[in-house]
């Protein structure tokens, strides 16, 4: 790769913001149709409910944030 080239590519990887993106927090869902709650980062589909959040952990156990 000519360095021209490889500048310019790692300068087009380094302005993204995906390079600096934090972990996602997790939140308690519910079931629109059972109420069982699951833990979960995004939805776990159409009409599903937040009960608490965030959380820190898989677990949605350590409240807040993750760092």
């Amino acid at each position: 790769m000519k360095p021209g080239k490889l500048i310019a590519f790692v300068a087009a990887a380094l302005s993204c913001s995906q390079l600096w993106a934090g972990p996602a927090a997790w939140y308690l869902w519910r079931s629109p149709e059972n109420s069982f709650p699951i833990c979960s980062q995004t939805t776990p589909g159409e009409d599903w409910q937040v009960i608490k959040g965030p959380f820190q952990d898989a677990a949605c156990k350590k409240p807040g944030v993750p760092r």
